[in-house]
């Protein structure tokens, strides 16, 4: 038996830029790698094969940082060859120590990428390289449509590279086979005629899914004499499973099932605000487009902030109430500006209106005392609040910093429970500008399957900035009384959420997704309601999760 080491470059590497090969994964960003994630946040430069892969990953990006797509935009594909003395030029150009380069390549850089031709091109140059493996499209996206590759049945899986002319199909024709072809519809035709003509029974289940992961995913069950033709009407690279274990979807679909799988969702909240909400989304199936309806600013005249936050340092308040993530946020910035820090709450009582408003100052390192414990709004604040006792409470005075347009509700409050009660206007609310002409004609025509409001004013205002929401728009309010305003609006409210926050308002969304899907198809209807068409707004009915 010999050994063998792998052997030294020929020159010691540059100091400078180093490359990383970094899986992508299938396309869904959340089966990102750690290390996938972390590099992607370090690079200085990003080489991408197209465009899309760019965008999908830019808000995983540093501000600053280039991306270069490999492929030639508008004009004929580059070769492996052009691609790896791209990659080096790239590296190249960057003469600072410690620079990166990362190279995304999809699924998993070791299978069905140029990764052999690039990385050698890079020793060749003397740049050093690394590779971070990523999850691979050829297990990922069938496990996405519900196909395990292996069964008790079926223990063998061929993975193959549908473009490779070489491959003996009468390798794969055993029934306990389970074939996986990768490639563009053309090359996946090619590749089961192949496996047709080599013997494989034309009966055996197969699978096509194309956009594996994403929301976009399509997944069609046939059998290999149909397959060919199925394939003629697609037009997009995908996955396709040839084998017993397709049997299997109709009971292991756990994807494509989702309540609001393939909806695309409005949601008209700022975007710093709308990250848990998109989330909870996501976890739905579902796509969503933020369109901000608002935008917060200082307030005109800041002399009244400024003497409350002296009067909190030096002790003129019992508590403050917080009863936004935007008043946190304004607080916080004029600590900033001010030279304080969170050490100045201390011997002060805080008091946060719901969940999401008590994270944000968590994040600052602040615990609240006070969260509702059953309504989180001014109401349920005030029904938790303590009155005010003279003997118990050293001071009488509360600090409110909230927008100009709150209402008076909790101050009222407050004032009856014995409090005194400074209102301070901490930021102001204005209605954001228009979307942009498609927005606007895609909220209006109907493209959007649902809209969650959050709010009063993101009903006023997303009306008054792109015109009401599609009568086929499935439309859901965070409680009564943003639905009383989208009613006094026009809209047909659908949904209201039990609890008044982003995530039951989601969640119920998509338990009414979930029935109207079981009742459009009972019906032979399109699932989706951006599909549908009706001749005008159907009388308003609510329904309550």
């Amino acid at each position: 038996m010999s050994t063998s080491t792998a052997a030294p470059p020929s020159a010691p590497p540059e100091i400078g830029a180093r490359v990383a090969f970094v899986g992508a994964g299938p396309g869904d960003l959340g089966l990102l790698t750690v290390r996938a994630r972390d590099y992607l946040a370090r690079a200085d430069t990003v080489v991408v094969d197209d465009p899309e892969t760019g965008e999908r990953l830019a808000g995983l990006l540093r501000e600053d940082a280039t991306v270069v797509h490999a492929a030639a935009v508008g004009g004929p594909r580059r070769s492996p060859a052009a691609r790896a003395k791209l990659l080096v030029r790239e590296a190249r150009a960057l003469k600072q120590p410690d620079t990166l380069v990362v190279r995304v390549m999809a699924g998993d850089p070791g299978a069905f990428t140029t990764l052999s031709q690039e990385a050698l091109a890079c020793r060749g140059a003397g740049v050093p390289f690394e590779v971070v493996p990523g999850v691979s499209i050829a297990s990922s996206v069938p496990t996405y449509a519900g196909v395990p590759l292996t069964s008790a049945e079926a223990g063998e899986v061929h993975i193959i590279d549908a473009a490779d002319s070489r491959t003996d199909w009468s390798t794969s024709v055993a029934d306990g086979v389970t074939v996986v072809l990768l490639g563009s519809p053309t090359e996946l035709r090619k590749a089961l005629s192949g496996l047709r003509r080599a013997g494989r029974d034309p009966q055996t289940p197969v699978c096509v899914t194309e956009h594996g992961t994403t929301v976009e995913q399509r997944s069609l069950v046939t059998d290999l004499g149909s397959a060919e033709a199925t394939l003629a009407e697609h037009d997009s690279a995908g996955v396709v499973v040839v084998g017993r274990a397709v049997e299997q979807r109709a009971d292991l679909s756990w994807f494509e099932t989702k309540a609001l799988f393939g909806w695309n969702v409005l949601v008209p909240r700022t975007r710093d605000q709308a990250g848990t909400m998109t989330q909870r989304i996501a976890s739905h199936g579902a796509s969503s487009k933020v369109v901000p309806t608002i935008s917060v600013e200082p307030p005109r005249t800041p002399q009244q902030m400024d003497r409350a936050i002296r009067g909190l340092v030096t002790g003129r308040y019992e508590w403050i109430g917080f009863t936004s993530v935007n008043a946190v946020r304004a607080v916080r910035e004029k600590f900033t500006e001010l030279g304080l820090d969170a050490r100045s709450f201390a011997g002060l009582k805080i008091a946060a209106v719901g969940g999401v408003t008590a994270d944000a100052l968590r994040e600052w390192g602040i615990e609240p005392d006070l969260i509702p414990s059953t309504e989180q709004s001014a109401r349920g604040l005030l029904a938790d609040w303590p009155e005010y006792d003279d003997v118990l409470d050293p001071i009488d005075r509360v600090f409110l910093p909230r927008a100009d347009i709150a209402t008076d509700t909790l101050v009222a409050g407050l004032i009856e429970m014995g409090w005194e009660v400074d209102d301070v206007t901490a930021y102001r609310t204005v209605r954001a500008a228009p979307p942009p002409a498609p927005i606007r004609d895609a909220i209006k025509g109907g493209a959007f399957d649902a809209v969650c409001f959050t709010s009063s004013s993101t009903v006023r205002n997303l009306v008054g900035i792109a015109g009401k929401p599609h009568p086929n728009t499935v439309v859901a309010c965070i409680g009564p009384a943003t639905a009383k305003t989208a009613e006094e609006h026009g809209l047909r409210v659908d949904v209201v959420a039990p609890e008044p926050n982003a995530a039951a308002l989601v969640d119920a969304l998509a338990r009414h997704g979930a029935e109207l899907t079981l009742a459009a198809r009972a019906a032979g209807e399109p699932v989706r309601p951006s599909q549908r068409r009706t001749a005008g707004r159907r009388g308003a009915a609510r329904v309550r999760a």
